[in-house]
């Protein structure tokens, strides 16, 4: 189980971006964090993997604070961030390094997903685009089958063809098990993707709710719609 507790987190002083904010997941399933540039999803990730020390409040997952960076805990947990670097070696001593830290990594998954992003085996790391980088971090998120995965627009930089072979890649890597948290501006690029959808604003949480109980009938649900809606009723 997630739970953020009145967390208040700020860059500056006096301008906090997340402010007494507080959210629980405690199911498994593909959660999607949305919300406009700006509201706190970046940062809010990087207080979950403990990364950031909020002013105020406290992030627990397991009823572990994730702020003390354990080990056991960290090998239970990956993100990928909107930007990265990876280091100038091959993906295969990128993989034997990291790869003890995670006891369920599973590397012939890996190499399925790269097969589906139709990426070779036989990668140099600093020899990729923004893309290819995305698909080759994204292969190796998956297959180190953390019970909690986050990623934080994963869709950027990947052309269309690309993303559709990322909605069906997540879909078939994850255990019911998992909690995986996208977060996004994109909606439409993962929305067909999600068992759970999270709207946030300014720190308040507008929505947060499972994604068949947003169908009436065989109505189709734009989640776009959802939350400019949702944004309409607030003021």
């Amino acid at each position: 189980m997630l739970k953020i507790q009145d967390v208040t987190f700020a860059y500056k002083k006096n301008s906090p971006v997340l402010d007494h904010f507080s959210l629980e997941i405690n199911e498994g399933g593909i959660y999607g964090l949305l919300g406009k540039n700006g509201t706190g999803k970046s940062t809010l990730l990087y207080l979950i993997m403990g990364l950031l020390r909020p002013q105020s409040g406290w992030v627990t997952y397991n009823d572990v604070e994730t702020l003390k960076r354990q080990p056991e805990l960290l090998s239970d947990m990956f993100i990928v961030p909107e930007e990265y670097n990876l280091p100038g070696i091959s993906l295969q001593k990128y993989i034997n390094a990291i790869k003890p830290f995670y006891p369920r990594f599973d590397e012939a998954m890996m190499y399925r997903c790269l097969e589906n992003f139709e990426m070779p085996r036989e990668i140099n790391l600093d020899a990729l685009s923004m893309g290819q980088k995305k698909k080759v971090y994204m292969s190796i998120a998956l297959a180190a089958r953390t019970h909690l995965l986050l990623m934080d627009e994963p869709t950027n930089g990947l052309d269309i063809p690309s993303k559709s072979q990322f909605r069906k890649i997540v879909a078939g890597s994850t255990d019911p098990d998992q909690i995986v948290i996208i977060s996004t501006h994109q909606v439409r690029d993962v929305e067909l993707l999600l068992d759970h959808v999270t709207m946030i604003e300014k720190n308040e949480v507008l929505l947060n709710t499972k994604m068949d109980q947003l169908f009436k009938d065989d109505e189709v649900i734009n989640l776009e719609d959802v939350f400019n809606k949702l944004l309409e009723e607030r003021k």
